[in-house]
Protein backbone atom coordinates (compact mmCIF):
# COMPACT_ATOMS: atom_id res chain seq x y z
CA UNK A 1 0.00 0.00 0.00
CA UNK A 2 1.53 2.89 -1.08
CA UNK A 3 2.31 6.01 1.60
CA UNK A 4 -0.26 8.33 3.03
CA UNK A 5 1.21 11.93 0.95
CA UNK A 6 2.12 13.33 4.54
CA UNK A 7 3.80 10.84 5.88
CA UNK A 8 5.70 10.37 2.79
CA UNK A 9 9.70 12.14 2.48
CA UNK A 10 10.98 14.56 -0.30
CA UNK A 11 13.28 11.61 -1.93
CA UNK A 12 9.97 9.32 -1.83
CA UNK A 13 7.66 12.03 -3.87
CA UNK A 14 10.09 12.67 -5.83
CA UNK A 15 11.03 8.96 -6.78
CA UNK A 16 7.08 8.10 -7.47
CA UNK A 17 7.08 11.07 -9.67
CA UNK A 18 9.90 9.73 -11.64
CA UNK A 19 8.28 6.67 -11.70
CA UNK A 20 5.75 8.45 -13.45
CA UNK A 21 7.59 10.48 -15.90
CA UNK A 22 9.37 7.42 -17.02
CA UNK A 23 6.47 6.10 -18.44
CA UNK A 24 5.91 9.27 -20.37
CA UNK A 25 8.98 9.86 -22.11
CA UNK A 26 11.39 8.27 -23.95
CA UNK A 27 14.39 6.68 -22.69
CA UNK A 28 16.70 9.84 -23.80
CA UNK A 29 14.78 12.76 -22.67
CA UNK A 30 14.45 10.41 -19.18
CA UNK A 31 18.25 10.36 -18.80
CA UNK A 32 18.55 13.69 -20.38
CA UNK A 33 16.44 15.90 -18.33
CA UNK A 34 15.39 14.10 -14.98
CA UNK A 35 17.39 11.75 -13.98
CA UNK A 36 19.89 14.39 -12.87
CA UNK A 37 16.85 15.89 -11.04
CA UNK A 38 16.97 15.71 -6.95
CA UNK A 39 15.00 16.28 -4.63
CA UNK A 40 15.49 18.86 -1.99
CA UNK A 41 12.33 19.18 0.25
CA UNK A 42 8.75 18.52 0.63
CA UNK A 43 6.98 20.96 2.95
CA UNK A 44 3.33 22.09 4.30
CA UNK A 45 2.72 25.61 3.58
CA UNK A 46 -0.97 25.90 5.16
CA UNK A 47 -2.82 23.76 2.65
CA UNK A 48 -0.19 23.53 -0.12
CA UNK A 49 2.02 21.18 -0.01
CA UNK A 50 6.23 22.10 -1.69
CA UNK A 51 7.54 19.73 -3.34
CA UNK A 52 11.32 21.33 -3.76
CA UNK A 53 13.13 19.60 -6.51
CA UNK A 54 17.38 20.87 -7.46
CA UNK A 55 17.84 21.35 -11.02
CA UNK A 56 21.84 21.87 -12.30
CA UNK A 57 21.28 24.89 -14.56
CA UNK A 58 18.98 27.75 -16.12
CA UNK A 59 19.22 25.30 -19.26
CA UNK A 60 16.91 22.62 -17.18
CA UNK A 61 14.70 25.37 -15.91
CA UNK A 62 13.94 26.79 -19.61
CA UNK A 63 13.55 23.53 -20.90
CA UNK A 64 11.33 21.72 -18.22
CA UNK A 65 9.20 24.83 -18.10
CA UNK A 66 8.55 25.01 -22.40
CA UNK A 67 8.07 21.07 -22.85
CA UNK A 68 7.59 19.37 -19.68
CA UNK A 69 5.24 21.79 -17.67
CA UNK A 70 2.12 20.02 -18.49
CA UNK A 71 3.79 16.55 -17.46
CA UNK A 72 5.07 17.61 -14.25
CA UNK A 73 1.59 19.48 -13.07
CA UNK A 74 -0.14 15.69 -13.31
CA UNK A 75 2.34 13.56 -11.99
CA UNK A 76 2.82 15.97 -8.71
CA UNK A 77 -0.82 16.46 -8.41
CA UNK A 78 -0.88 12.37 -8.84
CA UNK A 79 1.74 12.03 -6.01
CA UNK A 80 0.84 14.64 -3.66
CA UNK A 81 -2.96 15.50 -4.24
CA UNK A 82 -4.89 18.42 -5.49
CA UNK A 83 -2.53 20.86 -3.13
CA UNK A 84 0.68 19.27 -4.18
CA UNK A 85 3.00 22.39 -6.09
CA UNK A 86 6.27 21.97 -7.68
CA UNK A 87 9.50 24.45 -6.99
CA UNK A 88 12.86 24.55 -8.78
CA UNK A 89 16.33 25.16 -6.86
CA UNK A 90 18.64 26.40 -9.47
CA UNK A 91 22.43 25.74 -9.05
CA UNK A 92 23.95 29.04 -10.61
CA UNK A 93 27.60 29.42 -10.78
CA UNK A 94 27.98 26.90 -7.98
CA UNK A 95 26.06 28.02 -5.46
CA UNK A 96 22.08 27.13 -5.10
CA UNK A 97 19.93 30.04 -5.83
CA UNK A 98 16.21 30.25 -4.43
CA UNK A 99 14.47 30.35 -8.45
CA UNK A 100 10.98 29.33 -7.32
CA UNK A 101 8.82 28.69 -9.58
CA UNK A 102 5.18 27.64 -8.40
CA UNK A 103 3.08 24.80 -11.21
CA UNK A 104 -0.35 24.50 -9.68
CA UNK A 105 -2.66 21.73 -11.42
CA UNK A 106 -5.73 20.47 -10.56
CA UNK A 107 -7.58 17.21 -12.27
CA UNK A 108 -9.76 17.41 -15.00
CA UNK A 109 -13.77 16.14 -15.23
CA UNK A 110 -12.76 12.50 -15.53
CA UNK A 111 -9.78 10.15 -14.18
CA UNK A 112 -7.52 10.39 -17.26
CA UNK A 113 -4.52 12.27 -16.77
CA UNK A 114 -5.66 15.09 -18.28
CA UNK A 115 -5.17 18.15 -16.21
CA UNK A 116 -6.08 22.21 -16.50
CA UNK A 117 -3.12 24.39 -15.94
CA UNK A 118 -2.84 28.04 -14.33
CA UNK A 119 0.61 29.72 -14.43
CA UNK A 120 1.08 31.74 -11.50
CA UNK A 121 3.15 34.84 -11.31
CA UNK A 122 6.64 34.84 -9.60
CA UNK A 123 9.76 36.74 -8.66
CA UNK A 124 12.82 37.18 -10.41
CA UNK A 125 11.64 35.04 -13.64
CA UNK A 126 14.89 34.11 -15.70
CA UNK A 127 15.15 35.35 -18.61
CA UNK A 128 15.81 33.39 -21.91
CA UNK A 129 19.21 32.60 -22.10
CA UNK A 130 21.40 34.00 -24.88
CA UNK A 131 24.30 32.16 -26.63
CA UNK A 132 27.15 33.18 -29.13
CA UNK A 133 25.71 32.38 -32.79
CA UNK A 134 29.14 32.48 -34.09
CA UNK A 135 27.89 33.57 -37.56
CA UNK A 136 29.97 35.62 -39.34
CA UNK A 137 28.15 38.89 -40.22
CA UNK A 138 29.81 39.18 -43.76
CA UNK A 139 27.83 36.45 -45.42
CA UNK A 140 24.32 37.37 -46.07
CA UNK A 141 22.07 36.74 -49.06
CA UNK A 142 22.72 40.47 -50.38
CA UNK A 143 26.27 39.25 -51.79
CA UNK A 144 25.06 35.54 -51.99
CA UNK A 145 25.05 35.78 -56.48
CA UNK A 146 22.10 33.41 -57.42
CA UNK A 147 22.69 31.30 -60.74
CA UNK A 148 21.47 27.96 -62.21
CA UNK A 149 24.39 26.53 -59.89
CA UNK A 150 22.87 27.15 -56.70
CA UNK A 151 18.97 28.48 -57.46
CA UNK A 152 17.48 25.93 -55.53
CA UNK A 153 19.72 26.08 -52.36
CA UNK A 154 19.29 29.74 -52.23
CA UNK A 155 15.46 29.47 -52.67
CA UNK A 156 15.15 27.26 -50.24
CA UNK A 157 17.64 29.18 -47.57
CA UNK A 158 15.56 31.94 -47.98
CA UNK A 159 11.95 30.67 -47.24
CA UNK A 160 13.31 28.88 -43.82
CA UNK A 161 14.69 32.33 -43.21
CA UNK A 162 11.44 34.16 -43.15
CA UNK A 163 9.74 31.32 -41.23
CA UNK A 164 12.45 28.71 -39.14
CA UNK A 165 10.87 25.34 -38.63
CA UNK A 166 7.50 25.95 -40.62
CA UNK A 167 8.63 24.77 -43.91
CA UNK A 168 9.29 20.84 -45.77
CA UNK A 169 12.95 21.79 -45.63
CA UNK A 170 13.73 20.57 -42.30
CA UNK A 171 16.40 19.94 -41.96
CA UNK A 172 18.19 21.69 -45.07
CA UNK A 173 21.32 19.74 -46.09
CA UNK A 174 23.41 21.83 -48.47
CA UNK A 175 26.64 19.75 -50.22
CA UNK A 176 29.02 20.54 -52.94
CA UNK A 177 32.75 20.83 -53.64
CA UNK A 178 35.33 23.10 -51.79
CA UNK A 179 34.94 27.09 -52.24
CA UNK A 180 31.13 26.82 -54.10
CA UNK A 181 29.69 28.69 -51.00
CA UNK A 182 27.93 26.70 -48.70
CA UNK A 183 29.45 28.12 -45.74
CA UNK A 184 28.57 31.14 -47.07
CA UNK A 185 24.62 30.69 -47.73
CA UNK A 186 24.14 28.27 -43.89
CA UNK A 187 25.23 31.64 -42.50
CA UNK A 188 23.39 33.76 -44.12
CA UNK A 189 20.05 31.96 -43.22
CA UNK A 190 21.11 32.53 -39.75
CA UNK A 191 22.04 36.09 -40.36
CA UNK A 192 18.83 36.86 -41.32
CA UNK A 193 16.65 34.83 -39.01
CA UNK A 194 18.93 36.70 -36.25
CA UNK A 195 17.99 39.95 -37.48
CA UNK A 196 14.15 39.24 -37.85
CA UNK A 197 13.93 37.86 -34.61
CA UNK A 198 16.19 38.37 -31.52
CA UNK A 199 14.09 35.91 -29.42
CA UNK A 200 15.62 32.67 -31.31
CA UNK A 201 18.77 30.65 -29.88
CA UNK A 202 20.80 30.44 -33.57
CA UNK A 203 24.03 28.49 -33.31
CA UNK A 204 26.58 27.58 -36.25
CA UNK A 205 29.16 25.12 -35.43
CA UNK A 206 31.20 23.16 -37.53
CA UNK A 207 31.23 19.27 -36.78
CA UNK A 208 35.13 19.45 -35.50
CA UNK A 209 34.04 22.02 -32.88
CA UNK A 210 30.91 20.11 -31.88
CA UNK A 211 32.65 17.09 -31.99
CA UNK A 212 35.47 18.98 -29.82
CA UNK A 213 32.70 20.38 -27.05
CA UNK A 214 31.30 17.25 -26.74
CA UNK A 215 34.96 15.05 -25.94
CA UNK A 216 35.74 18.00 -23.41
CA UNK A 217 31.83 17.76 -21.77
CA UNK A 218 32.72 13.43 -21.83
CA UNK A 219 36.10 14.62 -19.61
CA UNK A 220 34.73 17.20 -17.60
CA UNK A 221 31.88 15.01 -16.98
CA UNK A 222 29.32 18.01 -18.23
CA UNK A 223 27.61 15.57 -21.09
CA UNK A 224 24.38 16.52 -20.08
CA UNK A 225 25.35 20.79 -19.90
CA UNK A 226 26.25 20.04 -23.16
CA UNK A 227 23.02 18.28 -24.40
CA UNK A 228 21.06 20.64 -22.46
CA UNK A 229 22.42 23.41 -24.16
CA UNK A 230 21.71 21.92 -27.62
CA UNK A 231 19.14 21.62 -26.93
CA UNK A 232 17.90 24.52 -26.18
CA UNK A 233 18.69 25.81 -29.81
CA UNK A 234 16.18 27.31 -31.95
CA UNK A 235 18.27 27.24 -35.63
CA UNK A 236 21.26 24.50 -35.56
CA UNK A 237 23.33 25.06 -38.09
CA UNK A 238 26.07 22.18 -38.65
CA UNK A 239 28.82 22.60 -41.00
CA UNK A 240 30.84 19.93 -42.78
CA UNK A 241 28.89 17.05 -40.92
CA UNK A 242 31.17 14.57 -43.83
CA UNK A 243 33.41 14.76 -40.57
CA UNK A 244 30.97 12.99 -38.09
CA UNK A 245 32.16 9.51 -40.01
CA UNK A 246 33.59 7.21 -38.10
CA UNK A 247 33.01 9.07 -34.27
CA UNK A 248 30.11 6.30 -33.42
CA UNK A 249 29.51 8.15 -29.96
CA UNK A 250 29.41 11.87 -31.53
CA UNK A 251 27.03 10.52 -33.96
CA UNK A 252 24.82 9.24 -31.40
CA UNK A 253 24.86 12.10 -29.41
CA UNK A 254 23.93 14.13 -32.40
CA UNK A 255 21.51 11.77 -33.22
CA UNK A 256 19.52 11.98 -29.86
CA UNK A 257 19.85 15.75 -30.31
CA UNK A 258 18.86 15.91 -33.71
CA UNK A 259 15.02 13.79 -32.78
CA UNK A 260 14.77 16.07 -30.43
CA UNK A 261 14.84 19.82 -32.21
CA UNK A 262 13.00 18.22 -35.08
CA UNK A 263 10.47 17.22 -33.28
CA UNK A 264 9.94 20.38 -31.38
CA UNK A 265 9.91 21.73 -34.69
CA UNK A 266 13.09 23.75 -34.66
CA UNK A 267 15.12 23.99 -37.74
CA UNK A 268 18.37 22.30 -38.51
CA UNK A 269 20.73 23.36 -41.47
CA UNK A 270 23.77 21.18 -42.81
CA UNK A 271 26.38 21.27 -44.75
CA UNK A 272 28.46 18.69 -46.69
CA UNK A 273 31.08 18.34 -49.21
CA UNK A 274 29.20 15.43 -50.65
CA UNK A 275 25.74 13.67 -50.94
CA UNK A 276 24.70 11.95 -48.34
CA UNK A 277 24.77 8.43 -49.99
CA UNK A 278 28.16 8.92 -50.39
CA UNK A 279 29.21 9.93 -46.83
CA UNK A 280 31.38 6.99 -45.22
CA UNK A 281 31.77 6.11 -41.79
CA UNK A 282 27.95 7.43 -40.44
CA UNK A 283 25.52 5.22 -39.37
CA UNK A 284 22.42 4.50 -42.01
CA UNK A 285 19.75 5.80 -38.87
CA UNK A 286 21.54 9.30 -39.11
CA UNK A 287 21.91 9.28 -42.97
CA UNK A 288 18.11 8.93 -42.81
CA UNK A 289 17.71 11.83 -40.73
CA UNK A 290 19.65 14.11 -43.01
CA UNK A 291 17.49 13.17 -46.38
CA UNK A 292 14.03 13.68 -44.23
CA UNK A 293 13.86 17.27 -45.44
CA UNK A 294 15.53 18.87 -48.66
CA UNK A 295 18.93 18.04 -50.00
CA UNK A 296 20.32 20.22 -52.27
CA UNK A 297 23.73 20.74 -54.57
CA UNK A 298 25.65 23.73 -54.95
CA UNK A 299 27.55 23.27 -58.46
CA UNK A 300 30.13 25.09 -59.76
CA UNK A 301 28.92 28.33 -61.09
CA UNK A 302 28.99 29.48 -65.00
CA UNK A 303 30.31 31.90 -66.80
CA UNK A 304 27.74 34.63 -66.03
CA UNK A 305 27.52 33.97 -62.61
CA UNK A 306 31.36 34.15 -61.71
CA UNK A 307 31.41 37.43 -63.99
CA UNK A 308 29.06 38.71 -61.51
CA UNK A 309 30.06 37.52 -58.14
CA UNK A 310 33.47 39.12 -59.90
CA UNK A 311 31.87 42.35 -60.09
CA UNK A 312 29.58 42.18 -56.65
CA UNK A 313 33.04 41.29 -55.03
CA UNK A 314 35.25 44.13 -57.19
CA UNK A 315 32.39 46.42 -56.12
CA UNK A 316 32.50 45.81 -52.33
CA UNK A 317 35.96 45.87 -51.77
CA UNK A 318 36.16 49.78 -53.83
CA UNK A 319 38.47 47.66 -56.80
CA UNK A 320 37.95 48.76 -60.48
CA UNK A 321 38.71 46.37 -63.08
CA UNK A 322 38.28 46.63 -66.81
CA UNK A 323 35.35 44.45 -68.00
CA UNK A 324 38.08 42.40 -70.27
CA UNK A 325 39.57 41.69 -67.15
CA UNK A 326 36.91 40.29 -65.48
CA UNK A 327 35.88 38.66 -68.22
CA UNK A 328 39.13 37.04 -68.26
CA UNK A 329 39.20 35.90 -64.68
CA UNK A 330 35.68 34.33 -64.84
CA UNK A 331 36.76 32.45 -68.09
CA UNK A 332 40.06 30.47 -66.53
CA UNK A 333 38.78 30.17 -62.73
CA UNK A 334 35.93 27.68 -63.37
CA UNK A 335 35.52 25.96 -60.38
CA UNK A 336 35.99 27.48 -57.13
CA UNK A 337 34.66 30.60 -55.65
CA UNK A 338 37.28 31.34 -53.16
CA UNK A 339 39.68 31.10 -56.33
CA UNK A 340 37.39 33.63 -57.84
CA UNK A 341 37.82 35.76 -55.23
CA UNK A 342 41.19 34.95 -54.58
CA UNK A 343 42.43 36.16 -58.13
CA UNK A 344 40.65 39.71 -57.34
CA UNK A 345 42.86 39.99 -54.54
CA UNK A 346 45.93 39.31 -55.84
CA UNK A 347 45.67 42.02 -58.63
CA UNK A 348 44.24 44.13 -56.04
CA UNK A 349 47.90 43.57 -54.37
CA UNK A 350 50.20 43.91 -57.45
CA UNK A 351 48.47 46.85 -58.41
CA UNK A 352 48.99 48.34 -55.36
CA UNK A 353 53.02 47.58 -54.88
CA UNK A 354 53.57 47.94 -58.41
CA UNK A 355 51.20 50.73 -59.47
CA UNK A 356 51.02 49.58 -63.09
CA UNK A 357 46.91 49.18 -64.33
CA UNK A 358 45.77 46.26 -64.80
CA UNK A 359 45.17 44.34 -68.38
CA UNK A 360 43.86 41.11 -69.77
CA UNK A 361 47.71 40.38 -70.39
CA UNK A 362 48.86 41.34 -67.46
CA UNK A 363 46.12 39.07 -65.47
CA UNK A 364 47.23 35.78 -67.57
CA UNK A 365 51.11 36.80 -66.27
CA UNK A 366 50.26 37.32 -62.43
CA UNK A 367 47.91 34.67 -62.15
CA UNK A 368 48.93 32.20 -64.93
CA UNK A 369 49.00 29.35 -61.46
CA UNK A 370 45.85 29.94 -60.87
CA UNK A 371 44.06 29.89 -64.95
CA UNK A 372 43.26 26.46 -66.58
CA UNK A 373 44.04 25.78 -69.79
CA UNK A 374 40.69 26.60 -71.85
CA UNK A 375 39.47 25.10 -75.11
CA UNK A 376 37.96 27.86 -76.90
CA UNK A 377 37.91 26.61 -80.60
CA UNK A 378 35.55 23.79 -79.44
CA UNK A 379 31.74 23.78 -79.95
CA UNK A 380 29.09 22.09 -78.28
CA UNK A 381 28.67 20.39 -81.21
CA UNK A 382 32.03 19.32 -81.95
CA UNK A 383 32.15 17.37 -78.46
CA UNK A 384 29.06 15.76 -79.33
CA UNK A 385 30.53 14.55 -82.63
CA UNK A 386 34.02 13.13 -80.68
CA UNK A 387 31.73 11.53 -77.98
CA UNK A 388 29.64 9.98 -80.41
CA UNK A 389 31.64 8.63 -82.72
CA UNK A 390 33.75 6.97 -79.71
CA UNK A 391 30.87 5.44 -78.72
CA UNK A 392 29.35 4.64 -82.57
CA UNK A 393 26.22 6.11 -82.19
CA UNK A 394 24.42 8.57 -84.50
CA UNK A 395 24.75 12.18 -82.93
CA UNK A 396 21.46 13.11 -83.26
CA UNK A 397 20.56 10.35 -81.21
CA UNK A 398 22.18 12.19 -78.05
CA UNK A 399 19.07 15.51 -78.93
CA UNK A 400 16.67 12.24 -79.13
CA UNK A 401 14.34 11.53 -76.40
CA UNK A 402 15.12 7.56 -76.28
CA UNK A 403 16.28 6.06 -73.34
CA UNK A 404 18.19 3.52 -74.27
CA UNK A 405 21.89 3.11 -72.03
CA UNK A 406 24.45 3.34 -74.47
CA UNK A 407 23.13 6.41 -75.45
CA UNK A 408 22.01 7.66 -72.40
CA UNK A 409 25.88 7.10 -71.62
CA UNK A 410 26.85 9.04 -74.44
CA UNK A 411 24.78 11.89 -73.73
CA UNK A 412 25.91 12.19 -70.60
CA UNK A 413 29.56 12.26 -71.13
CA UNK A 414 29.17 14.67 -73.49
CA UNK A 415 27.33 16.85 -71.05
CA UNK A 416 30.20 16.43 -69.05
CA UNK A 417 32.85 17.66 -71.40
CA UNK A 418 30.28 20.14 -72.62
CA UNK A 419 30.62 21.71 -69.00
CA UNK A 420 34.51 21.55 -69.07
CA UNK A 421 35.65 22.17 -71.94
CA UNK A 422 33.10 25.41 -72.66
CA UNK A 423 32.10 28.26 -71.19
CA UNK A 424 28.54 27.77 -71.43
CA UNK A 425 26.03 27.53 -69.04
CA UNK A 426 24.04 24.85 -67.88
CA UNK A 427 20.78 26.39 -69.94
CA UNK A 428 22.54 26.32 -73.28
CA UNK A 429 24.28 22.98 -73.05
CA UNK A 430 20.97 21.56 -72.22
CA UNK A 431 19.69 22.71 -75.25
CA UNK A 432 22.12 21.59 -77.49
CA UNK A 433 21.35 18.02 -76.25
CA UNK A 434 17.24 18.45 -77.01
CA UNK A 435 16.39 21.03 -75.45
CA UNK A 436 16.75 19.56 -71.65
CA UNK A 437 17.15 21.78 -69.01
CA UNK A 438 20.06 22.66 -66.85
CA UNK A 439 18.83 20.02 -64.39
CA UNK A 440 19.65 17.21 -66.33
CA UNK A 441 23.30 18.89 -66.78
CA UNK A 442 23.88 18.95 -63.12
CA UNK A 443 22.53 15.59 -62.59
CA UNK A 444 24.41 13.86 -66.19
CA UNK A 445 28.06 15.77 -64.24
CA UNK A 446 26.78 14.40 -60.95
CA UNK A 447 26.47 10.41 -62.83
CA UNK A 448 30.26 11.18 -64.06
CA UNK A 449 31.96 12.19 -60.78
CA UNK A 450 30.28 9.03 -59.19
CA UNK A 451 31.71 6.70 -61.90
CA UNK A 452 35.34 8.32 -61.89
CA UNK A 453 35.71 7.77 -58.41
CA UNK A 454 34.63 4.17 -58.31
CA UNK A 455 35.15 2.83 -62.09
CA UNK A 456 38.78 2.44 -63.47
CA UNK A 457 37.84 1.58 -66.82
CA UNK A 458 35.65 4.67 -67.39
CA UNK A 459 37.73 6.71 -66.06
CA UNK A 460 40.46 5.30 -68.47
CA UNK A 461 37.39 5.56 -71.45
CA UNK A 462 37.45 9.52 -69.99
CA UNK A 463 40.84 10.21 -70.33
CA UNK A 464 41.09 8.55 -73.77
CA UNK A 465 38.06 11.14 -74.86
CA UNK A 466 40.61 13.81 -73.33
CA UNK A 467 43.29 13.19 -75.38
CA UNK A 468 41.26 13.39 -78.33
CA UNK A 469 40.02 16.79 -76.92
CA UNK A 470 43.75 18.29 -76.08
CA UNK A 471 44.58 17.01 -80.14
CA UNK A 472 41.24 19.13 -81.11
CA UNK A 473 42.40 22.17 -79.46
CA UNK A 474 45.84 22.80 -80.71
Amino acid sequence: MAEEPRQISAEGAWDQCLDIIRDNVSDQSFTTWFAPLTAVSLENDGKTRKLTVKLPSRFYYEWLEEHYFSLLCKTVTNVLGDDGRLYYDIVINQQEADDVMQLPARPGPSHKPVVKVERQPFKDRPTRFKVNSNLNPAYTFDNFIEGDCNRLARSAGLAISRSPGETPFNPLLVYGGVGLGKTHLIHAIGNRVRGSSDSKNIVYASSERFTNQFVASIQNNKVRDFSAFYRSIDLLIIDDVQFFGGKEKTQEEFFHIFNDLHTLGKQIILSADRSPRDIQGIEERLLSRFKWGLTADLQPPELETRIAILNRKASGDGLEFSPEVIHFIAQHITNNIRELEGALIRLLAHTTLHEEEISASVAKVILRDLIQPTYSSLTIDQIQAVVCRYFNIDQDLVRAKTRKREVVQARQVGMYFSKQLTQHSLKTIGLHFGGRDHSTVIHANRSINNQLETDANFRSMLESLQQQFDLHSR
